[in-house]
C-alpha cells in the first residue's frame, strides 16, 4: 500500500518537476521555481517504485583492446540462476565466481566488482531472485538450499573447459555458506571444490567485534523476528502466500545505521538541482537508484541465518549442520583462503572475517593471508576506488599464485 501510494506521489511531483523545469514557463527563470522544482525532483527520485537493475556490462578492455562482453544464463534454479559474462574472442583465464549476498539487494549491487573483474578472470555469478516473484509451488528456500546452490554453481563451472577446480569470492552474507560448502566439497573431495576462496567483510564468528547488526540479531529471541519482520506476500505478486523478510524492511535498516549521511548526500543533489549542475547530481541519483533496488529474502533463510549465523555461532563453535552432517572448517585442506576486511566496516566488524584462517586447521598457513584495507567501509572493499586500486590486485595476485 505504502509503495502504491509513493508511486503515484513519484509521478505527480515529477509531473510537477517538469512543469517548472520546462523553457516555456517564465517560473522555471526566476523566483522560486528552480527550488521548488529540484524539490519535487528529489522527492520523485527517492520515492519512485524500482525494479531489478541491469548490469549493463557490455564492454571491457584487455591488453589496451575494447572487448565486447554478453551475459548467458548456464543454470537455471527456482530462486537464482548463474550468469557468466562472456569476454567475445577471449578464450581461458582463471574461472572466478562471484557469490552474491542475499540481503535485500540484486547481484547488481556488484556491478563494480565484475567490471573490475572482468578483464582479469573469467567471471561467474549468483543471480539471486525476488522471493516475492517465486510461486509457493516451488517450495522452500533456506541455507542448506544456499549452500546446495553454490555446490551445484561450482560443478558447473568447473565442467566448462578450463581448469576444473575455480576460484571463488564470497562478498559479505555468503562468507558462511560458501565457507560450509567449501569444507563441504573439501571433505568430498569433489573434483570441482574451489582452488582459491577469497571471503570480503562477511559474518563468519560475529563474536568478534560486534557491530549494531550483530548486536541486533543477539538482543532479540528469534520468535521475536518471527512476529515483526515476517510477511506473507500479498496477492498482487507471483509468490502470493509466501512468508518473507522484505526487502525494503532491510533497506530501512541500512539506511538508518547512517541517517544523516544518506539526509546530506540528497541536500547535495538539491542543490546540484538548483545550481544546474546535473552531472554531480546524476552521480548520487545512480547510486541510489541501486541501492534502493531491493528484493525480499524467504523467511526460512532469513530466520535460520539470524540463527545459525548470528545467535548460536554455530561455524566458529564447530556445530554449524548442512544436511544433518556437521560442517567441519578442517576439511578445506588445498583450497587456498583470503580474508579481507574494511577497516570502518560498520556491519561486519574486524576480526569477523578473519577468523575464517584459524578454523581452516587442515590448510597450510602458506595458503592463508589476510589484508585489513585501511580507511574502508563496507562496500569500499568491493566497489570503488579502493577496490579497485588496493583490493582487486591483491586478489588476482592470489588466485594467480594458485593457479
Amino acid at each position: 500500500m505504502q509503495r502504491s501510494m509513493l508511486a503515484g506521489a513519484s509521478a505527480m511531483a515529477n509531473f510537477g518537476a517538469g512543469l517548472l523545469n520546462n523553457p516555456a514557463n517564465p517560473f522555471a527563470y526566476f523566483g522560486g521555481g528552480p527550488v521548488v522544482a529540484s524539490a519535487l525532483e528529489v522527492f520523485a527520485h527517492a520515492a519512485e517504485p524500482r525494479g531489478k537493475p541491469e548490469f549493463g556490462l557490455n564492454e571491457t578492455e584487455i591488453d589496451g583492446k575494447t572487448i565486447a562482453v554478453h551475459e548467458e544464463i548456464l543454470a537455471r534454479k527456482p530462486f537464482g540462476q548463474l550468469k557468466h559474462f562472456v569476454r567475445e574472442g577471449v578464450k581461458g583465464g582463471p574461472k572466478l565466481l562471484i557469490v552474491a549476498p542475499m540481503s535485500g539487494h540484486y547481484a547488481t549491487l556488484l556491478r563494480g566488482t565484475v567490471a573490475r573483474m572482468l578483464p582479469f578472470a573469467d567471471v561467474y555469478i549468483t543471480d539471486w531472485r525476488d522471493a516475492k516473484m517465486v510461486p509457493i509451488a516451488e517450495g522452500r528456500f533456506d541455507l542448506d538450499d544456499y549452500v546446495d546452490y553454490v555446490i551445484d554453481f561450482l560443478e558447473v563451472i568447473g565442467k566448462r573447459p578450463g581448469d576444473a577446480r575455480p576460484n571463488v569470492l564470497a562478498v559479505c552474507q555468503p562468507s558462511v555458506p560458501v565457507y560450509a560448502a567449501a569444507a563441504v566439497m573439501g571433505g568430498d573431495k569433489h573434483p570441482n571444490r574451489p582452488r582459491t576462496m577469497t571471503l570480503m567483510g562477511g559474518p563468519v564468528d560475529t563474536r568478534e567485534a560486534p557491530t549494531a547488526v550483530n548486536l541486533l540479531a543477539t538482543e532479540r529471541p528469534l520468535t521475536w523476528f518471527k512476529q515483526n519482520v515476517i510477511a506473507t506476500v500479498p496477492m498482487t505478486y507471483a509468490g502470493a502466500g509466501r512468508q518473507v523478510y522484505p526487502g525494503f524492511l532491510q533497506l530501512a535498516g541500512f539506511m538508518s545505521m547512517n541517517l544523516g549521511s544518506h539526509l546530506m548526500s540528497h541536500w547535495e543533489m538539491f542543490k546540484h538541482l538548483v545550481q544546474g549542475d546535473e552531472e554531480s547530481a546524476d552521480a548520487t541519483r545512480s547510486f541510489y537508484d541501486e541501492y534502493r533496488s531491493v528484493c525480499d529474502m524467504t523467511a526460512e533463510f532469513y530466520l535460520q541465518t539470524i540463527e545459525v549465523v548470528f545467535q548460536e555461532h554455530a561455524l566458529p563453535r564447530g556445530e554449524m549442520r548442512h544436511r544433518d552432517k556437521i560442517v567441519d572448517p578442517g576439511a578445506i585442506a588445498d583450497t587456498a583462503i583470503l580474508a579481507i576486511e574494511g577497516e570502518r566496516d560498520d556491519i561486519s566488524g574486524l576480526g569477523q572475517t578473519k577468523a575464517a584462517l584459524t578454523l581452516a586447521t587442515g590448510l597450510p598457513e602458506k595458503d592463508k593471508k589476510y589484508y585489513m584495507v585501511e580507511g574502508a567501509g563496507h562496500y569500499g572493499i568491493f566497489n570503488g576506488s579502493k577496490w579497485r586500486n588496493r583490493v582487486a590486485p591483491i586478489l588476482e595476485q592470489w588466485i594467480t599464485d594458485h593457479a
